[in-house]
């Protein structure tokens, strides 16, 4: 799937049409970035082939987070964290990126939000879309990030996502597979909705879905 201007009309659109759900006050405000951003430099791939991904593809920049933090150490996760007071959820997500990737962003780039996301440690996470494009350098905060990651849009397509894990008496934990491993939820719910609400013009709900025991903390 191509990064260009097609693409990102497309995303634009859709995310138009999409009446999203919000969950102010539910938690600890919190927001993250999907941002799209071609497959220039490909060798930042997690776990697949270096030629998965060529220059002009379309990613999303996700995260390992560093081993040093306290709580969800070398987990998967897209650029994000608190909002700070006076701060939109656009804000937080640009000011997020620059500080953990070292990609800096205007506001021109936010394309739009998805729903809210109650996480079991209590935040109410909103997710923002954003649009980087052409060819960028990133440069991983070492306080925060192990690694960064250029996953393939097109892998998030796959027939054999989303993986439902059954919860006896509760909803499904959702898993998105990449490569040959696997992203779980809450990063996973906002895959998953990217690529049913931005991609493919579903107005899929995620919030329901549940989290493994690991991301409870």
């Amino acid at each position: 799937m191509q990064c260009d201007d097609l693409l990102r009309e497309r995303i634009r659109t859709h995310l138009a049409r999409f009446e999203r759900a919000g969950e102010a006050g539910a938690g600890r405000a919190a927001a993250v970035a999907l941002c799209v951003v071609d497959g220039a430099f490909g060798a930042d791939i997690y776990d697949m082939p270096r030629h998965a991904l060529w220059q002009n593809d379309a990613a999303l920049i996700l995260t390992r987070r560093s081993f040093k933090l306290r709580h969800h150490a070398g987990q998967w996760a897209l650029p994000g964290g608190r909002i700070d007071s006076g701060e939109t959820p656009e804000d937080t997500a640009l000011r997020e990126m620059r500080e953990e990737v070292g990609l800096e962003l205007s506001h021109d780039a936010v394309i739009g939000r998805l729903d809210d996301f109650v996480t079991r440690s209590g935040f109410a996470i909103t997710p923002v879309v954003m649009w980087a494009g052409s060819r960028r350098e990133l440069t991983a905060n070492p306080d925060e990030v192990e690694s960064i990651h250029r996953i393939p849009v097109a892998e998030f397509l796959r027939e054999d996502a989303p993986l439902l894990d059954p919860v006896e008496g509760g909803e499904p934990v959702l898993r998105m597979p990449v490569g040959s491993s696997w992203i779980a939820a809450p990063t996973a719910a906002f895959l998953f909705q990217f690529r049913e609400v931005c991609l493919l013009g579903r107005a899929t709900r995620v919030a329901h879905f549940d989290q493994p025991r690991f991301a409870w903390r």
